[in-house]
């Protein structure tokens, strides 16, 4: 049954979307025992599940690994926060704004970068987005506000609010008069988390992913049959693109700042980081590795010296202090070595990612229950053809 997680199959994918939407609007109920039953955290589980998403449709079915993708996260934000600036704190035209402007972006490096594969490819998206990174920074500081950021101010036009709105207070965006903080925060971007999800099924079984598919298996090949596989990867670039302005608009909907830290080549790394720790090619994997990155992020780096005497006071005074020197290490600022350590256990022993031990445990259990047994004898008993 767990196999659905990661095969997509025509029958099963309104089943498997139905039962990701009750998972993720359930998640304040079920992570309330892991400490991470807040919004702000719940709100960034669902924002790079969608980054992650985008990101795998372009890696995980045409086996072009991007190094660059964080430039379009961060040209997502800059068009929110300039929409915010302009029209208004309403998130819907800024979301819209943020995906046509991130999927021209995509479109023209995509079309340079291209031209190559394999590493040459994944070097070039690097370049791109450090350049871009570089002209936020300190060359286009007028449209960025440099190091700074870009935020949204009160003298700003905001030509479609309403006088009284940001007359007092922080200035918040807003659906219909309700405040896209807290709760209805987390689930408009739950909303979405399940809508693009969906999107990504369908582009999976369609036979445009098939032919991305083709593409990762054998690109060389198809060339010869005489087959321009160009257009195909370039399109799952732009659409990747998307799904990441997408998540730096809604980085922006939780707080309307935007800045070039985005579009650093590290948070590059950490969408790549996402999507082979949950599994390359899933539907659900990259949401899973994003959770359980940003979730081990929240909780290791608000470790300190205090704390950690706190949990080991059972231990003498001279123990307890070696043991804490050591920790320290891996929590707070040094959270990311035990993410490095994470990382290398998921790659040398599972393969596939987390799902793919999810699927070991699930044909585990079945084993245990009788469930493949008794499928297999039914096979053995089963009359052939023509008896």
């Amino acid at each position: 049954m767990l196999s659905l997680f990661t095969k997509s199959s025509e029958k099963s994918d309104l089943l498997l979307l139905a039962l990701f939407a009750v998972v993720v609007f359930a998640m304040p109920i079920w992570l309330a025992p892991f400490g991470a039953a807040y919004p702000d955290l719940m709100q960034r589980f669902a924002i790079y599940g969608i980054f992650a998403t985008g990101f795998n449709i372009l890696f995980g079915l045409t086996g072009y690994l991007s190094f660059g993708h964080a430039a379009f996260l961060g040209v997502g934000s800059y068009t929110a926060v300039w929409t915010f600036k302009l029209l208004g704190m309403n998130p819907i035209p800024a979301i819209i704004a943020a995906i046509i402007v991130a999927g021209l972006f995509a479109l023209l490096i995509g079309f340079i970068s291209l031209r190559r594969s394999g590493i040459y490819f994944s070097i070039l998206t690097l370049a791109f987005a450090q350049m871009c990174y570089n002209l936020a920074y300190s060359v286009l500081t007028p449209i960025t506000n440099g190091e700074t950021g870009l935020r949204v101010l009160r003298d700003d036009p905001r030509l479609f609010d309403a006088p009284t709105v940001g007359d007092g207070g922080p200035l918040i965006s807003h659906i219909a008069g309700i405040e896209m903080t807290g709760m209805p925060g987390f689930y408009f971007a739950a909303v979405l988390l399940v809508i693009m999800v969906g999107l990504a099924m369908r582009i999976f079984r369609s036979p445009f992913g098939m032919m991305l598919k083709a593409v990762k298996t054998n690109q060389t090949r198809l060339n010869y049959t005489g087959v321009n596989t160009r257009p195909y990867t370039l399109a799952a670039f732009v659409i990747s693109g998307m799904y990441a302005g997408l998540a730096g608009a809604l980085l922006c909907v939780i707080d309307p700042l935007a800045g070039a830290e985005r579009m650093q080549w590290t948070a590059s790394g950490e969408v790549v980081l996402m999507t082979i720790l949950g599994g390359v090619g899933t539907i659900i994997g990259p949401i899973l590795g994003a959770a359980l990155i940003k979730y081990f992020e929240n909780i290791f780096s608000a470790f300190n010296d205090q704390t950690l005497n706190d949990i080991f006071s059972f231990l003498p005074d001279q123990l307890r202090e070696g043991v804490v020197s050591v920790t320290s290490l891996f929590v707070g600022e040094g959270w990311n070595l035990s993410l490095g350590i994470l990382f290398v256990i998921i790659v040398v022993f599972l393969p596939g990612g987390v799902t793919e031990g999810l699927n070991r445990i699930g044909r585990f259990g079945l084993r245990r229950l009788g469930i493949g047994r008794k499928s297999k004898n039914e096979d053995e008993t089963s009359p052939a053809p023509g008896e």
